[in-house]
This record gives structure tokens, C-alpha cells and sequence, in this order.
């Protein structure tokens, strides 16, 4: 997914509109009145003015991999869909199951439905994080087209019971408006220092890389770890 500037979403999130969720005894209903994104109520602040300390690299691998490769992508990005379900499984079992390289997963968000998949896929903790990823990739097409946002909440929902999450800690990982918040100030610093203006991007072994077959992406590891 290429976009012109993909901070866009990052400003819109930090520096417009608000949410809102009401709850009753038998659901949780998310509202939107004017909201690019979920999770940034009433926020005009900067980065600056934002705690990231307690959002985590998402990470797979030997922590001591003499390759690093960061991914930056977006749950609702197609193209992202593909490496996971394509790309990514070769290079897990060729690299990153055999402790030739350390990969970062990074979410980038373009949109409310991506962040709040975050939201949940964080919710289940490291352990789950990656099966969740999965998961999510997996039926992309089917959750981001479920209908209005309430549909896609709902659908994500599913998803995060599917990977053993209570309904109790979802709902609270999903209302959690800070959190949120931090993902997204987190997100758009991460990308600005990186560069990143398209996605799926890749820094491997320090350098930008936009996204690429699995042929091409195994030459540029193989070179690094000849160097």
C-alpha cells in the first residue's frame, strides 16, 4: 500500500476528531462522530507530549540473529496480506527459525480499523502476538469488509477469542484510549526516523528496502551475512 505521505494517518489520529465506546450488559458498541481514527480522543497533543516507554517491539527470533530485519505494515494493507501468507513463511523457516535473523514486526496505521487490530493483537501479549498476526492476515478481506466499523469491531472480536482472549480483557484493550494513543505517536516516530512511506518497507540490516519477492529479499540476507 503506497501513500503520498503515510504519516497522514498519524496526524489525523493525533490531532483531530475524538471516539467513544457505550457499553450495556450484552455488547459494546463503538461510535464514531467524527473519528479518523479510534483511540485519540480529545488528543492535540505532540509526540513529544506522549509516554511511548511502555509500547514493545513485537519480535521473533534469536535475540543474538546476526541479521535484523524490521517490517513495517499495516493490517489492512493488501500487499502486507501477501508477504505474510507468501514471503514471510519462507523466510521464517529459512532465517528466523534457524537463528539467522532477528525480525521486527511494526504496525503502521492508515486507519481506525488497522489500529484498532493492534489494539486487540497486543492485547493477547507477546506469546499470542504472532498468531494473532496470522490470524488477522489470514481473513483480512472478510474482517475489514464486514460492513460498518460496529461489523469490523464485531469481527475482530471473533478474532481475539479465537486466539483465548476473555471478553473482559478485550473490551478493555479496545477502550484503551492512552494505549492508543502511545501506538500511534509510537508509530509515527518509529516511521519518520526510518523513513517509511510505503508499506509493506523493510530496514534490513539497517537499510530501507521497499517490499520484494522472496528471492530477492533472500539475496540481500545472504549478502549480509557473508559480510
Amino acid at each position: 500500500m503506497n501513500r503520498r505521505n503515510i504519516l497522514l494517518g498519524a496526524f489525523a489520529a493525533l490531532g483531530l476528531g475524538s471516539w467513544y465506546m457505550t457499553s450495556n450488559k450484552s455488547s459494546t458498541t463503538v461510535a464514531f462522530p467524527d473519528a479518523p481514527l479510534p483511540g485519540a480522543a480529545n488528543a492535540q497533543g505532540t509526540n513529544a507530549d506522549i509516554d511511548t516507554s511502555g509500547i514493545q517491539d513485537m519480535v521473533m527470533g534469536s535475540p543474538d540473529a546476526p541479521v535484523e530485519i524490521i517490517e513495517y505494515a499495516s493490517f489492512t494493507c493488501p500487499h502486507c496480506a501477501t508477504f505474510h501468507q507468501t514471503v514471510f513463511k519462507q523466510l521464517k523457516a529459512d532465517y528466523i527459525d534457524t537463528g539467522k535473523v532477528r525480525f521486527v514486526y511494526r504496525e503502521v496505521f492508515f486507519d481506525r480499523f488497522g489500529l484498532w487490530a493492534s489494539l486487540m493483537a497486543r492485547c493477547g501479549g507477546e506469546a499470542k502476538y504472532f498468531g494473532i498476526v496470522d490470524l488477522l492476515y489470514g481473513d483480512q478481506s472478510k474482517w475489514t469488509r464486514a460492513g460498518d466499523p460496529a461489523a469490523i469491531v464485531e469481527e475482530l472480536r471473533k478474532i481475539g477469542r479465537l486466539s483465548g482472549q476473555d471478553t473482559e480483557t478485550l473490551e478493555a484493550c479496545l477502550q484503551d484510549g492512552e494505549q492508543a494513543q502511545a501506538m500511534v505517536a509510537w508509530y509515527q516516530k518509529n516511521a519518520e526516523a526510518d523513513g517509511i512511506d510505503s508499506t509493506p518497507s523493510f530496514v534490513i540490516d539497517g537499510k530501507k528496502q521497499p517490499n520484494m519477492n522472496y528471492n530477492d529479499m533472500k539475496k540481500i540476507i545472504d549478502d549480509a551475512l557473508a559480510g
